[in-house]
């Protein structure tokens, strides 16, 4: 399977400090790729960096296109959606409002109202609190607004900061059934920051663990999944 987004000998600092230090990772297209470690490994500041946030130097090509150079609104435009850590959701607007803005890049108007009803099938609480206030949702509701948004664009490929963070247990395993959902339904490529190692790791196909910013073990889920050694030194679990 091809790569949708390309990562090589990437660098990323915020002003003169470095955190990110030449590292190197792919999604493949229809796949899910995770990246893992420690707070303060460069986990946010990678998905922030591919993003085109902060200042970056090596290369990112989503589908063969390089975009290091790349504003971020035009990244958005070509179906990257992020879905920051801390949801991100607009409180003192609606839920409906939230998913709109969603969808504002978009050129297809057409379809929008057709895919209102395509992201309320995955997330039928939305569609029952479609008018209320999005600060008034429960954390896991506000979570499933915060994918659900990113859904709207359309995307082809979506970088997600950890969704279970804050979440109860169940919610986070309802949650991540409706990413596989979405993954293998509708083709649609994440890359995926994660506390939570053990879930990303049986979500992914590909894992990559970050140590200060740099990559010290990568390759196939499965396998890091499987390796007792790996599990104990770096993952905790």
């Amino acid at each position: 399977m091809a790569a949708l987004l390309e990562v090589k000998n990437f660098e990323a600092a915020y002003g003169p400090t470095r955190v990110l230090f030449g590292i190197d990772f792919a999604v493949e297209d229809g796949g899910i790729s995770t990246i893992l470690g420690a707070n303060g490994a460069g986990k946010t500041t990678t998905l922030r960096a591919v993003s085109g946030m902060i200042g970056t130097s090596g290369s990112v090509s989503f589908d063969g296109e390089r975009i290091d150079r790349v504003a971020t609104e035009e990244i958005v435009r070509m179906g990257i959606a992020h879905v920051p850590e801390g949801r991100g959701t607009f409180t003192s607007l609606t839920v409906e409002d939230n998913l709109t803005l969603g969808a504002y890049t978009r050129k297809d108007r057409d379809q929008v109202a057709r895919d209102f009803e395509r992201v309320y099938g995955y997330f039928p609480v939305l569609h029952e609190r479609r008018l209320q206030q999005a600060g008034t949702l429960s954390g896991g509701e506000q979570q499933m607004l915060a994918i659900a948004r990113g859904l709207m664009l359309k995307p082809r490929l979506m970088l997600l900061d950890e969704p279970s963070f804050g979440l109860a247990p169940m919610v986070v395993q309802a949650l991540f059934e409706i990413m596989r959902q979405v993954n293998r339904n509708e083709g649609v490529s994440m890359l995926l920051v994660e506390q939570d190692a053990a879930l990303a790791l049986e979500l992914a196909d590909q894992a990559y663990l970050l140590e200060t910013g740099r990559v010290v073990i990568s390759g196939a889920a499965a396998d890091i999944k499987g390796d007792d050694s790996v599990r104990r030194a770096y993952l905790g679990y």
